[in-house]
């Protein structure tokens, strides 16, 4: 009579050795999930506070347009810089603008960054594009780069993936079509962008740094990380973050607000003209005017006028 007790004994063992291995099984399959997100996936998470929702999700760009002193062929250049801040959603897989928000877009702070002026009697215009991931603290989802003048047109653009995926198209001998990986690491045209999400994660000290893709455009570098030093200096009104690339003979200074939202008011760049020359010409920018505005609804001829609250011509 003794043996339905023993049968049930072993039966409620056996079930929990078999509970046993089904909960491993669960705990290396999550840890298995885990393991293979992909670095973004894995990077901090951004704890975004009221005052920045209601500044960055209210459905308008905040545009600031500034006086430029550009050094271009050793000498200076007057014109015009445009900076737009705008969040928007993002396809990470695509890479692209996504035409609505869902499960599987990403929220982006997004920079397009323009400059125009002159060299003698011809133009040049440069822009810069920036997306950034908002939730979390990893490196800019994509950047693309163009120049165009007389003489032609460049552009650069980095895919982040499992490396910086980089395509690059120019006119000039040797530089003509590229594609090529790169080990992700810091960029300078992220930088911007940092600033205006927490200057407090902007890196400091020792750091390895791609340098932004106008320098490397303008100046025919080869796109490759270089050694260089950042600081960061809290004031009471203007804060001031440096970068300077002791090989490159390269720094560039970024003024910005010391409380949110860190609108930054000028910047401040400095490059060897020639590795043998002592000269040294600063590009400078230094804010005008500021507005924020949906400016994607703003096409009609009627809208020109509102280029004038930004000092545009």
């Amino acid at each position: 009579m003794k043996f339905p007790s023993l049968i049930i004994s072993i039966l409620v063992v056996i079930n929990f050795f078999l509970l046993g291995c089904k909960n491993k099984e669960d705990e290396n399959l999550l840890s298995s999930s885990t393991t293979h997100k992909t670095e973004e996936q894995q990077e901090k998470r951004r704890m975004l506070t009221e005052s920045f929702k209601e500044y960055w999700f209210s459905g308008v760009a905040e545009i600031t347009s500034y006086q430029l002193s550009q050094e271009r062929y050793g000498e200076l250049r007057e014109g015009t810089a445009v900076n737009i801040f705008v969040t928007e959603d993002f396809l990470p897989e695509a890479q692209v603008k996504a035409n609505t928000a869902s499960e599987e877009t990403l929220s982006v702070l997004k920079l397009n960054s323009t400059k125009k002026f002159l060299t003698g009697i011809y133009p040049y215009s440069i822009m810069t594009s920036v997306f950034s991931p908002i939730e979390t603290q990893g490196h800019a989802q994509k950047i693309s780069h163009s120049v165009q003048e007389w003489c032609g047109q460049v552009y650069m653009q980095l895919n982040n993936r499992k490396n910086f995926e980089m395509i690059s198209h120019s006119y000039f001998e040797g530089e003509a079509d590229q594609e090529f990986t790169m080990e992700r690491t810091w960029l300078e045209n992220e930088l911007w962008n940092i600033i205006r999400l927490n200057p407090e994660e902007l890196p400091t000290g020792d750091v390895s740094v791609i340098p932004s893709f106008e320098y490397l455009r303008l100046r025919h570098k080869e796109a490759a990380a270089h050694p260089a030093f950042a600081s960061l200096k809290q004031g009471d009104s203007l804060t001031s973050y440096t970068v300077n690339y002791p090989n490159l003979q390269r720094q560039i200074t970024w003024y910005f607000t010391s409380r949110f939202p860190y609108e930054i008011e000028k910047w401040e760049e400095t490059n060897a003209t020639d590795p043998k020359d002592t000269l040294r010409l600063k590009t400078t920018a230094v804010k005008m005017k500021r507005i924020r505005t949906p400016y994607w609804t703003q096409n009609r001829n009627k809208d020109q006028v509102l280029r004038d609250s930004l000092g545009l011509r």
